[in-house]
Formats: structure tokens, sequence, C-alpha cells
């Protein structure tokens, strides 16, 4: 019999927020709408408690090992990274206006987004 413990399942569920935070960043490389940065740092951060051989992997890819680095040597977001974040949120808010979505979706998604808004200009860039 498998004893399963509490360990075992914490590793189990970092891996999958792993994998399942790295799938999100690869389709926001070709998903205008999906940001990829975030999901890259996520992946980096569960993959670092669940598979070390997945953290690896991730830091010394060329497309999300960069952003990875930048994150935990300085807490920044890279500036188009940044631009291009705030761009897609005031993108998706504007279609929520245009498609007359009622005014407590357009105020609290609205808030939402200003908030991270405000994070994003908090951070430094490169």
């Amino acid at each position: 019999m498998i004893a399963v413990t509490s360990e075992h399942v914490g590793k189990t569920g970092f891996r999958f927020l792993a994998y399942t935070s790295a799938g999100l960043a690869a389709l926001g490389v070709v998903l205008p709408l999906l940001p990829t940065t975030p999901f890259v740092i996520l992946a980096a951060y569960f993959a670092s408690r669940g598979s070390p051989a997945f953290a690896a992997w991730l830091e010394q890819h060329q497309t999300f090992g960069p952003a990875i680095e930048l994150w935990r040597q300085r807490r920044a977001v890279p500036l188009k990274a940044r631009f291009l974040a705030l761009a897609m949120m005031m993108a998706s808010w504007s279609m929520l206006l245009l498609l007359g979505s009622p005014a407590l979706v357009l105020t609290i998604s609205g808030l939402f987004l200003l908030a991270v808004a405000v994070y994003l200009m908090t951070r430094p860039s490169c």
C-alpha cells in the first residue's frame, strides 16, 4: 500500500500549478489578450517548490528565463511587457464598455484593472 503524505500532495499540486502556468504563458506568446510575463513568474515560483528540474528548465529558457531573472533580482517587469499589459487591459475594458456590459461589471472590472495597472507602474523596469 502506498502512503500519501501531505508533502507528496503538495509537490504534485505545485507541479500541476507550474505546468498550468507555463502553458498559459506559452499561449500568451501567441494570443494577444493573454499576458505572458505574470504566468512565467508564477510558473517559476510553483516549479521551484514542486519540480526543481522544471524550474531549472524555465530559468534557462531563452524566452522565459530573462523575465524570471529580472523579477527575482529586481522585482522588475520589462518595459515592453508593462506597456503591452496596460494596452491589453485598456482594450479589454473598452470592449466591455462597447458591448454594453452592466455598470456593475464595468465598475468592478475597471477597479480591478486599475489596481493591476497601478501595481505594474510602481514596479521598476529595464
